[in-house]
Order: C-alpha cells, then sequence, then structure tokens
C-alpha cells in the first residue's frame, strides 16, 4: 500500500482533483436509474476514458467509478453481494491509467453514503454500516487505490463509521461532507462542528472538506468556515460547476470554464490544498482550473463579498453559524456572475 497523496501533501502547493462522475457518465450512455458501478465490468473501457478526461486535463487526483459501490446501495440493483468486487475493479482500471500517466497520480476509491438513516429514526447502525464501508475498502485496497475518498456524507454517525471501517482495512483516508441546507449538512452539521469532529477522531483523515453541496460560492463560505477554526490539517474543496438548470429535458450546470478558474484560486486563497470539481464539472472546467492555479498568484484571504461578486452570491443568507458578515445583499451584487 502506497501512500501518494502524503507525499503529494508535503511538496505541493495545491493539487487539482478530478470533477464529475455521474454528469460525464451520462454524456458516455449511462440512463437514469441505472447502476454506475456495473459499468465497470460492462463498460471498462469507458470508465478507463472517464479517468483518462481527468487526468489529461491537469488533474493529479482522481476518483474510482465506485461511489454507490456499497452493499445496501447495490441493493437496489440486486447487486449487494458484488460490492466488494464491483469496487475493486474500478480501483483496478483507475491504476492502469494512473501508471501511464508519465507523473504522480493518486488514485482515490471513492466512498459514498450508505442512503439509509441511522437508528433511531432509522435501520442503519453503526456495527452494520462499518461492516458496508469495510467490504467496499478491501475492495478498493486489493484494485490498487491508493486513498479512500469518503464523500457527500450528511450524517457525524456515517462518517464516524467509515473512519472506523477505514482502519480496519489499514487504509489512508479523506473525507468530505455535503453543505447544502443554509451551510449545514442534511443533518444539521455546521463547518465549525466537522472540525470538532474530524479533529476527535481516533483515525483521523489525511484531509477533509466539502463537496458537492448547492453552488461554488456557498462551498467556498464554508471553507472559510473551516479555516477559520485554525486546524492544520488539509481542506478539500470540491465544489459543483454552478446551479444545475433544466435544459431541453437534460439537467445543465451553468458554470463556465472561466467561473471554475476563478472559484479554484479563491478556494486556494481561501486555505483549501486539495482543489477539484463535482457536479456538472467537465474536462475543460478542469484544464481552466489548471491553467488558474498554475499561472495566477496568491491573493489574500477572500472575503464573502469578494466570494459574491466572483461567484454570484450565496444560495441563503446564513452561513449555519449564525455568526460573520450576513450575505443578504450580496446575493443581488453576486448576479452579475462570469458567464
Amino acid at each position: 500500500m502506497t501512500n501518494a497523496l502524503s507525499k503529494m501533501i508535503e511538496t505541493r502547493e495545491w493539487i487539482l482533483t478530478d470533477g464529475a462522475t455521474g454528469t460525464n457518465l451520462f454524456n458516455m450512455g449511462l440512463t437514469s436509474g441505472d447502476a454506475p458501478e456495473m459499468w465497470n465490468e460492462e463498460h471498462p473501457d469507458r470508465i478507463r476514458a472517464l479517468y483518462k478526461l481527468a487526468v489529461d486535463a491537469g488533474s493529479d487526483l482522481f476518483l474510482t467509478n465506485s461511489f454507490g459501490g456499497n452493499a445496501s446501495r447495490l441493493k437496489l440493483h440486486n447487486a449487494e453481494k458484488r460490492a466488494r468486487e464491483l469496487s475493486r475493479i474500478a480501483a483496478e482500471l483507475g491504476r492502469d491509467v494512473a501508471d501511464a500517466a508519465g507523473r504522480p497520480v493518486v488514485v482515490a476509491g471513492s466512498v459514498g453514503p450508505t442512503g439509509d438513516i441511522f437508528a433511531p429514526m432509522g435501520p442503519m447502525t453503526h456495527e452494520l454500516a462499518v461492516e458496508i464501508f469495510h467490504e467496499q475498502a478491501e475492495g478498493l485496497k486489493e484494485g490498487g487505490a491508493d486513498v479512500l475518498w469518503l464523500e457527500t456524507i450528511s450524517a457525524p454517525e456515517e462518517y464516524k463509521a467509515a473512519a472506523e471501517a477505514f482502519r480496519l482495512a489499514d487504509m489512508p483516508w479523506c473525507g468530505t461532507m455535503s453543505f447544502d441546507t443554509a451551510g449545514r449538512t442534511m443533518m444539521g452539521v455546521t463547518s465549525a462542528q466537522m472540525v470538532e469532529m474530524v479533529e476527535a477522531l481516533p483515525n483521523p483523515p489525511l484531509a477533509f472538506g466539502a463537496n458537492c453541496g448547492v453552488g461554488a460560492a456557498d462551498l467556498l463560505r464554508t471553507v472559510l468556515g473551516f479555516t477559520a477554526a485554525g486546524v492544520e490539517r488539509p481542506v478539500i474543496a470540491k465544489g459543483n460547476a454552478g446551479i444545475p438548470k433544466y435544459v431541453d429535458g437534460h439537467i445543465h450546470y451553468d458554470g463556465t470554464p472561466e467561473l471554475m478558474a476563478e472559484y479554484a484560486c479563491l478556494a486556494r486563497d481561501a486555505g483549501a490544498k486539495i482543489i477539484g470539481g463535482c457536479c456538472g464539472t467537465m474536462a475543460e472546467h478542469l484544464a481552466a482550473m489548471h491553467e488558474a492555479l498554475s499561472t495566477r498568484p496568491k491573493r489574500g484571504r477572500p472575503t464573502l463579498e469578494t466570494i459574491a461578486e466572483g461567484m454570484g452570491g450565496f444560495s441563503s443568507a446564513n452561513d449555519g453559524t449564525g455568526e460573520g458578515e450576513d450575505p443578504e445583499s450580496m446575493r443581488t451584487r453576486g448576479r452579475r456572475r462570469r458567464k
């Protein structure tokens, strides 16, 4: 087992991750309701092409096609017994692409939520979640993933269960949560509370942060919340490419490559070290982000007003903490977003 990401963190000022998995796979022919993880076996050429899109655009790290590859999620497709196998294949395909890149590229084994609510409100228990996450982690490890990458988590209980599972697998890991409800996760976690939780874990991640959520502006506000806590652990920013809109029967994200380039620099200036895109982020966005990070000098820590002016404002006036500048007036100013 290598620890390529730790080496990269020690020697790089910033690390560019990949963009969207689902958006790119839909463009390749995936249809709504299909399990993307089945394509690891059915269309390995398309999964390699997905990974290569990120590498060719300049990404230093990409996530495997295994987000919904745990037994709980695969049960919806009668494939729960294939969780370890499908995750292994996802990582093997990623290993092939990374090893052929001609430069250091990290294969991050994507692990998404179980999809179930934790007890006492739902059926998921800590013990079962650990078992589910451990099974997937072992598959990703067998396939050659350098690091495990927990993403789009809302509940602290699920984050903690994954951390325990990854310890059992003896794998380094990173973990992000999705802040999509006025600066909080769906289960009410704020940026400050996530920092507190992460630092108290017996098996903390190499890096932590936020992914997905609403728009890039909201995610940047969350990053400011992380870095304001003074934590030394590297911060991850993986924001959506704008806001989703329904156009001609398809979901389209309105963020341009120019917008995402500005987002990448703002994320770096706000204190994030590992920067990428989430939903809607394509290869052209990543290339623009790489160019901007490589050529634009670092600026001072951005204010909420700077973020609003550059990214189009926030989706809510409340940042989830009850502290800081009220950005309500910035939402109107931010509508003059770069297109």
